[in-house]
């Protein structure tokens, strides 16, 4: 088979997981409702662990991207509806419940949790990009949420950074299923290639 551009033969992949906490995802913490009935509409959790368990067994990095805000949001700059909304309401503290992840995607040993504490994309003002350089990372395999902001941020930003960037469609959700196909549509194919899990899973296999 024909494996899709970054997994080619000498191209080390790292699988981000993006932003799947309790306060973001779970139905029954969820600050984004939206997002939430996404999330269970699209089924991608248990896509998304069936993806990350392909990495792991060919020895591939597992990155979990998550925001834990420093408690009275002393460095959250309040610049977007998100941010605002989220300091307004005191939720997504670290050591809150919010911040954890969902049971179904909790880091397996040698994962690697990276936590934020401000910033809609991932690579803004942290050392993710050091991370996945030491690791002699070239291509990124984003999954999780959400479509509308860190997926498709982190991919612009990733792209920007020299690094192969697949977009595990099935694997991600946004805010309205309308958003998420218009960015998929319009938006990720400019600096990303969109495959889905299985083809990603059988090219890893196939490593």
């Amino acid at each position: 088979m024909k494996k899709p551009r970054g997994l080619e033969s000498g191209q080390r992949a790292a699988l981000l997981i993006s932003e799947c906490q309790r306060a973001v995802i779970d139905p029954a913490l969820t600050m984004f409702p939206g997002i939430a009935e996404q999330v269970q509409e699209r089924g991608i959790t248990a896509r998304i662990a069936q993806l990350a368990s392909a990495m792991r067994d060919q020895g591939l990095p597992v990155i979990h991207l998550h925001v834990a805000h420093r408690p009275g949001y002393v460095d959250l700059p309040l610049t977007s509806v998100v941010v605002a909304q989220t300091s307004k309401a005191g939720r997504m503290i670290q050591g809150s419940t919010d911040v954890e992840p969902v049971p179904e995607l909790s880091p397996a040993p040698g994962d690697i949790l990276h936590s934020r504490s401000f910033s809609l994309v991932s690579f803004h003002g942290t050392d993710l990009d050091t991370i996945l350089r030491n690791m002699n990372v070239q291509t990124v395999i984003l999954a999780g949420v959400s479509t509308n902001v860190a997926i498709s941020g982190t991919a612009l930003c990733a792209s920007d950074l020299g690094y192969q960037v697949l977009v595990a469609e099935d694997c991600i959700a946004g805010a309205t299923e309308e958003t998420h196909h218009f960015i998929c549509k319009n938006l990720l194919p400019l600096y990303s290639t969109l495959s889905d899990s299985e083809t990603l899973i059988q090219a890893l296999q196939s490593s």
